[in-house]
């Protein structure tokens, strides 16, 4: 099984799934979601170089993972933090299990099997950027 939890090779609960992509799109369409969307793309933007790693928050070389960028950003502190425990890093980054999942998934799975870390760098941008929620104009 990966860090996000997802898992491939099951039996679909069509049911269950649809409930889940629905928590997933509510969880980035909310608040604190798009709080934490416009600060991943701060903290990406902001890394010397524009590279992610997978599997882990920060490695011994100070890379970091699309979660973990944000952690920097905000000043969490991730050597508390088991990566693999997406309950306790969900509240440690003030969002929903479901979206830190999701983060996680995108970060680590959803590229290549080849993609270079620059490569998953400008995926994850890219990513938060098509998630972020226009601001209503008020009139």
């Amino acid at each position: 099984m990966s860090r996000s939890g997802y898992i491939e090779d099951i039996d679909i609960d069509h049911w269950a799934l649809i409930k889940w992509r629905g928590q997933v799109a509510a969880a980035i369409r909310g608040k604190r979601g798009q709080r934490l969307l416009l600060d991943l793309i701060s903290a990406l933007d902001s890394l010397p170089e524009k590279v992610l790693i997978a599997e882990e928050l920060i490695n011994a070389d100070g890379d970091y993972c699309a979660l973990g960028a944000v952690g920097k950003l905000r000043g969490v502190k991730m050597d508390r933090l088991d990566p693999e425990d997406a309950e306790t890093v969900a509240d440690a980054f003030d969002i929903a299990e479901q979206l830190a999942r999701e983060i996680v998934y995108i970060n680590d799975e959803h590229g290549s099997y080849d993609e270079t870390p620059q490569e998953r760098w400008q995926r994850v941008r890219t990513w938060a950027m098509a998630n972020i929620r226009p601001v209503p104009i008020e009139e």
